[in-house]
Formats: structure tokens, sequence, C-alpha cells
């Protein structure tokens, strides 16, 4: 059994809920567990499939946070000239 867990869409849900903060604390450690080796062959690739996963779930606030950035800056560009 892996740390990550058996259920890979219980996996994908959990991945789903985390905080940005959350995903890339546990990303570090997924990376930290890859990169001293040691494990074996099936849990290296959960591990592997899991920082994917969270990187996937990164990638999603930071975009989502430029989004947000974008709409604001556009929108703070707008106001002045069409404020009554």
């Amino acid at each position: 059994m892996t740390e990550a867990g058996t259920d890979p869409a219980k996996d994908a849900l959990d991945v789903a809920t985390l905080s940005y903060e959350q995903a890339r604390d546990e990303l570090v450690q997924v990376v930290s567990r890859l990169e001293t080796g040691g494990e074996p062959l099936e849990a290296s690739l959960a591990l592997w499939e899991r920082g994917e996963a969270l990187a996937a779930r990164c990638q999603e606030w930071l975009d989502g946070a430029r989004e947000r950035l974008a709409a604001a800056r556009d929108g703070s560009a707008e106001s002045p000239e069409g404020a009554e």
C-alpha cells in the first residue's frame, strides 16, 4: 500500500480539495522521497502519479490567480473612464 492511498479516484478527489499551499507542501515531500530513492518500483510510480496530480493542482491555483489579477487589472483600467 502506498502512502498516497490505493483508490485513484479518492486520491484525485483529495487533490482537488487541497489549497495551493497544501498541494505545494505535499509535492515537495513527494519530490524529496523520489530523489532520495529506496522506494520499490510500484511505490515510486504511485508517488510520481501523486506528484503529477499535485503539480497540476498547483498550476490550477496559479492559473486562477493569474486570471483574477488580469481581471482586476482590466477592471481598474476601465473604472476611471467608465465612472459616472
